[in-house]
């Protein structure tokens, strides 16, 4: 187990860095001036990085090198030196946070392994943006990165949602979200809410929100855009008072009181505890 504390920035280490979706305007204060003084900046796109430091008017003195998932096993051992001499390396992702379904993550196992010092600088998230607006229950959730593209891993993926309680969020491509959406119509039903948030905080903004086939119908005419999916949970199935009796008689035939019995399990399961105990009475008058 690593005890290290994280250290400054300003005393060297790897920084992972979330940057702005769309507008330039929510880099957050920290992000300005770590560009501005990190020796090593990792960026998945350096031109993008480069116009993001010049909307908000930082100059980078330190070294930009491109860090994207096909070099990103390559770059590592020079930025793993990098901060093992005690500089700093800035990593930033296109758009929200490294290592979040975009480069980083090997990076940050490489340094924990080694015990080196990693930090954060919070901020903007696809994931939590779209959440947050979807109007879905935000309490539970579950993200499940970019879905398959080949349809029969896709809708064994969308399968595999079928049960699953808790609001899920996941990325998508504009020109597979009509299969997608087809899909998951296919395999969680037509009736299952769902949004679709588009260029979230960019000048075309958009969240449609709707049942799967509704979307559906939407996206078969073609979506632009940075895409952003969220799922509605499956609904809990539902219990039945008559499925309940034979516990709470087992229960009372162990020695539990009757009435304390069907409390326990009428609050365990949300049924009703007047009509749950009703019901076990008129079972026991009904028994031979």
């Amino acid at each position: 187990m690593s005890t290290r504390r994280e250290t400054p920035t300003e005393r060297g280490g790897l920084v992972l860095a979330a940057t702005p979706l769309g507008d330039s305007r929510d880099a957050s204060a920290r992000l300005v001036t770590a560009l501005g003084e990190a020796e090593v900046i990792a960026a998945e796109d350096t031109r993008r990085t480069r116009s993001l430091a010049t909307a908000l008017g930082v100059t980078m003195t330190g070294k930009l090198v491109s860090f994207y998932e096909d070099v990103e096993t390559a770059r590592l051992p020079r930025l793993l030196d990098a901060i093992r001499d005690g500089r700093t390396v800035l990593l930033v992702t296109d758009a929200g946070m490294p290592s979040v379904s975009d480069p980083g993550y090997r990076l940050v196992a490489a340094c924990v392994a080694e015990d080196l010092p990693v930090t954060c600088l919070p901020g903007p998230s696809a994931v939590t943006t779209a959440l947050a607006l979807s109007g879905l229950p935000s309490d539970r959730f579950c993200f499940e990165g970019f879905a398959p593209r080949k349809p029969g891993e896709r809708q064994r993926f969308l399968a595999a949602l079928e049960t699953e309680p808790r609001t899920t969020v996941l990325f998508e491509s504009p020109h597979r979200l009509g299969s997608l959406l087809d899909d998951a119509v296919r395999v969680l039903g037509p009736a299952r809410r769902a949004a679709v948030c588009r260029e979230l905080t960019k000048t075309y903004e958009e969240c449609r929100r709707g049942t799967l086939a509704e979307l559906a119908a939407w996206a078969a005419e073609g979506v632009r855009g940075e895409i952003t999916v969220v799922l509605d949970g499956a609904a809990p199935p539902e219990v039945r008072v008559a499925d309940l009796v034979a516990e709470v008689r087992s229960r009372a035939d162990a020695g539990e009181r009757l009435k304390s019995a069907a409390a326990e399990v009428a609050e365990a399961t949300g049924v009703s505890k007047k009509e749950l105990y009703d019901a076990v009475l008129l079972a026991r008058k009904d028994s031979p």
